[in-house]
């Protein structure tokens, strides 16, 4: 309650109620807390889970992790554990830094609890993300890197855009997630179409085995859209049979604007993908969908409209080995990830 009250109100007050200031601000404030260690072994102690599970032949300690998007570039990896988060996806990361799309990007919808986002892939680049991290040293949880497809990089040029990433973080990374499924990069959906998939994710499964020395390959998951009909899930789940992907991240944001209040209207016309609690459901039916056509077989990482203990338990229960929050985590604050772990606790 107090950080809805007062937290969340100055945050979304901040820059006049622009999103990507109060982003950017938050971001810079966990990146001071991350450096203070008894505050981070303190905060852990309070919100972080005892519930470990291995998934995908990874140990985590907590089934709540922080989804790719809310910290591209590594800023603040100190603090994620601090405020209970099992594990931490960075990204999405490009080969090549870039600044992503034109601003106004980023937009709140306060009374559907909804972000709607067109920041197309801003970050540093890969080289830089590995450079931190080689500096940083371990996060104290998994790490999953989100890796996609630069801007300025032709579609048909993207494998190895991505290998070029894969290749320079691969020594920091404990999963890598291959984002297929913004729709904020020209192109980038396409490579979910069956051919384009079976050669990407061939190469990357080739190029990580390699990596690996004769050892054990780190997991390569497939980040997968809410808009794909069961169909093409079917085609994209057949290539990651294929290649041996270690699971499915389901779902990144939507095209859709169903759920959205009468009064956002306008600003759901916005371009982008929208994300947060009208994406439960379908987030959901995709999760069950994977684990069903898979007969569970298949690890999964839910993600999309997490606002509470009940959507999260749901879920798990539909399928899903982990979840991630982002936009429920802006809304809801730190106590969220508290109350899921707990919850998972005592089931």
């Amino acid at each position: 309650m107090a950080y809805k009250h007062l937290v969340r109100r100055a945050l979304f007050s901040l820059g006049g109620g622009d999103p990507e200031i109060a982003h950017e601000r938050t971001m810079a404030a966990l990146t001071r807390l991350g450096q203070v260690r008894p505050a981070v072994t303190g905060l852990r102690a309070l919100f972080g889970s005892k519930q470990e599970r291995t998934v995908f032949g990874v140990r985590f300690p907590g089934v709540v992790g922080l989804a790719a998007g809310m910290d591209k570039d590594g800023r603040a990896l100190r603090a994620w554990p601090a405020l209970g988060f099992g594990h931490v996806e960075v990204g999405t990361v490009t080969r090549h830094a870039q600044p992503g799309n034109p601003q106004p990007r980023l937009f709140r919808l306060r009374e559907s609890e909804a972000i709607i986002n067109r920041m197309g892939f801003n970050n540093a680049g890969a080289d830089a993300l590995a450079a931190r991290l080689a500096a940083l040293g371990p996060v104290g949880v998994p790490l999953g890197i989100s890796i996609g497809k630069s801007k300025i990089t032709p579609v048909e040029e993207a494998v190895e855009d991505y290998r070029h990433s894969l290749r320079a973080l691969y020594p920091y990374g404990d999963y890598f997630a291959v984002n297929v499924s913004s729709p904020n990069t020209p192109g980038l959906r396409g490579l979910q179409d069956r051919a384009a998939l079976d050669a990407l994710v061939g190469e990357l499964r080739r190029e990580a085995d390699e990596l690996a020395g004769g050892g054990q390959a780190k997991p390569l998951l497939v980040k997968i859209a809410p808009d794909l009909t069961d169909a093409a899930i079917s085609e994209v789940l057949q290539v990651c049979a294929d290649h041996r992907v270690s699971g499915v991240i389901a779902t990144n944001t939507t095209l859709g604007r169903d759920g959205l209040t009468a009064a956002e209207a306008p600003t759901g016309a916005e371009a982008g993908g929208l994300s947060g609690r009208p994406l439960a459901h379908r987030s959901r039916e995709v999760v069950a969908f994977v684990a069903r056509e898979t007969g569970g077989a298949l690890p999964i990482i839910g993600v999309g409209g997490v606002f509470d203990v009940d959507a999260a338990t749901r879920m798990l229960d539909a399928g899903a080995s982990l979840v991630q929050l982002y936009t429920g985590f802006v809304f809801e604050g730190p106590s969220l990830v508290r109350r899921i772990n707990r919850a998972v606790a005592s089931r």
